[in-house]
């Protein structure tokens, strides 16, 4: 899988690493040594990066599934039940002479 970015991430990281060498290692890179060494941790780096936040979203995705039944639950034919106790209460409230 080919990694892409637009114009202007590839601008901005191609900056980054610049300064970051600069302040780092005392030394300066141009543009075309910032661009090749940008292009190979794309091919190189980038697909552990991706594979890795794929299988970070996989397992967020499945534990949200899984919690589905406890976080969107509604108890069926309940209505019933709630009107024996509100009945309920009403007569164990209810002053005796």
């Amino acid at each position: 899988m080919e990694f892409t970015l637009t114009k202007d991430t590839e601008k901005k990281l191609i900056m980054s690493m610049q300064r970051y060498v600069s302040e780092n290692f005392e030394t300066e890179i141009g543009n075309l040594q910032a661009t090749l060494f940008l292009q190979f941790c794309m091919t190189e780096i980038g697909p552990a990066i991706y594979n890795r936040a794929i299988t970070d979203a996989q397992t967020f995705i499945q534990e949200r599934a899984q919690d589905l039944e406890n976080s969107c639950f509604a108890t069926e034919s309940d209505y019933w039940s709630k009107q024996d106790k509100q009945k309920g209460s009403l007569r164990s409230g209810r002053i005796r002479n």
